[in-house]
């Protein structure tokens, strides 16, 4: 079977399009008109005009959060049932879809004769984490989330990064940092 190629046919560049020019005076004419607007609302600023008009798109970070998208994936936690326990049955899909190996679970047997069994131990290495969500995906009962909205997730160690079951029940409880 033989390959057939496409042949397409360019225009031939003008003198000004070859060196680029128009692009370039297009990219600094964008450039100055954002410049002059900031600098000129700032100033405004200074003496208590239009104090409503936002005038950079810089967010003036930790004092202003910058507002998250609905589906934006931030650090882990475990749901809860109504009696408080975790609602994970220990299925392992979670563990096993996870592209970083970063989840480890132990089950036992759950005291519930219509729950058949419940995590011992949930473990996840943040550390290790791609925040890939499939974690999310995988699960059938809904027990883990990405929606805390918790995004300095920093430590000391290594071992700070590893967060456990009641770190996990409790996301805005416990912190990573009080770790070292």
């Amino acid at each position: 079977m033989a390959i057939q190629t496409k042949v397409v046919d360019r225009p031939e560049l003008s003198f000004l399009e070859k060196f680029y020019l128009p692009q370039v005076f297009q990219g600094i004419l964008i450039t100055s008109r954002h410049f002059f607007r900031n600098l000129s609302i700032h100033i405004l600023h200074r003496f208590g005009l239009l104090k409503h008009i936002r005038a950079a798109v810089t967010f003036q970070w930790p004092e202003e959060q910058r507002p998250l998208a609905p589906r934006s994936r931030t650090r882990h936690r475990l749901t809860k049932r109504d009696d408080g326990s975790p609602r994970c049955v220990a299925c392992m899909m979670c563990e096993t879809v996870c592209p970083a190996r970063c989840i480890t679970i132990q089950a036992e047997e759950h005291p519930d004769p219509n729950i058949e069994k419940r995590p011992k131990s949930f473990v996840i290495d943040l550390g290790k984490c791609v925040y890939c969500g499939f974690c999310v995906e995988a699960c059938p009962e809904d027990a883990i989330r990405m929606d805390t909205e918790i995004l300095d997730i920093a430590a000391y160690s290594r071992e700070g990064m590893v967060l456990d079951m009641p770190e996990l029940l409790n996301p805005r409880s416990a912190r990573i940092l009080s770790k070292k």
